[in-house]
């Protein structure tokens, strides 16, 4: 029966450093990303409000690019890292972290692409940190995904999708250590837990 699989862990307990620092500075990121989301964006660029006289705009977008870039990077690592640690687990526990870990992944590629559909489609400024600002996305503007969707409906969607995603990636970790007790959360805590 699978519950009663071993609770026994391959020769790495831990993920690596590199893999850690990416997973929790993304997970921060994302957070206060959302956290800063702008409510009724649009609605204040078409009234004739510069974006980048908003700081939560400005930190919001900055911060999406941020994603788009860790996430690229960590898809990079992913290639060439080595070996994650496994844990013996019920086949269904493994195949819902895997779609969960596979969902996640799509949001953070999808959230950025989003915005940008969103911003360029509409021909809204994207402003970043430091001053930096692209007015202009006619590649975006002229491509013809660009007047499929709302895209800025779409990215709220995403948003609020992968905060729920997150909670429930979190609930899963919490359980395995206060339930199972596999050593799947502390394999990815960013301390390590005294012998």
């Amino acid at each position: 029966m699978s519950q009663d699989l071993p609770q026994s862990r391959s020769a790495a307990s831990r993920y690596d450093t590199p893999s850690l620092v990416f997973h929790w500075i993304t997970a921060v990121v994302v957070v206060i990303g959302f956290v800063l989301g702008p409510e009724g964006f649009g609605r204040l660029i078409k009234s004739g409000v510069d974006p980048a006289t908003h700081s939560d705009i400005v930190w919001h977008e900055t911060l999406g690019i941020l994603v788009l870039v860790l996430t690229l990077t960590r898809l990079v690592w992913l290639a060439v890292r080595p070996a994650a640690p496994r844990f013996a687990m019920a086949p269904w526990m493994q195949w819902a972290a895997r779609a969960i870990h596979a969902a996640l992944w799509v949001l953070l590629l999808a959230l950025p692409a989003t915005a940008l559909l969103a911003l360029g489609s509409e021909d809204h400024p994207l402003t970043l940190l430091g001053g930096v600002r692209v007015d202009h996305m006619p590649l975006i503007a002229q491509s013809s995904v660009a007047g499929l969707a709302d895209w800025g409906d779409v990215h709220q969607f995403l948003g609020d999708s992968i905060m729920w995603l997150a909670g429930v990636h979190a609930a899963a970790a919490l359980f395995h250590h206060l339930v199972i007790k596999d050593g799947v959360l502390a394999a990815m805590l960013p301390w390590r837990r005294r012998a």
